[in-house]
């Protein structure tokens, strides 16, 4: 009885393993994996975290307005085999992103690659 009450146990652990993992992730599929937008911004905010990292960049227009665009990035884990730490990243650094955009136009996208402020690309 106690190997059965183990095995129950270890199954429903494993059970919801597999539920929180798929409930984690999401579709790539709302990026243009077909478009690449390079911009130079400076540093808002940088979200170091798993599943996804973010980057958040103020850009200045042609017209002047400046515009906040969110780069998704990877989970830490591949942040740090590019060499991003969490501290590479700091608010008013100036940094050259480039991403794959929303196909909606929001002004985010899943970055491919950034300039650091000490001229590392990652």
């Amino acid at each position: 009885m106690r190997k059965l009450g183990a095995m129950v146990f270890l199954a429903t652990g494993f059970a919801v393993g597999i539920v929180a993992s798929a409930e984690a992730h999401h579709s790539l599929s709302v990026f243009d994996y077909r478009t690449e937008v390079t911009m130079k911004g400076t540093v808002t905010k940088f979200l170091y975290g798993n599943p996804h990292s973010f980057l958040h960049i103020a850009v200045e227009g042609d017209n002047g307005e400046v515009v906040v665009w969110a780069a998704e990035m990877s989970s830490v884990q591949a942040m740090v085999r590019r060499g991003i730490r969490q501290t590479t990243f700091k608010v008013g650094d100036v940094v050259t992103l480039s991403v794959n955009p929303m196909k909606s136009g929001s002004p985010a996208g899943k970055y491919t690659s950034v300039i650091a402020a000490d001229g590392k690309t990652h």
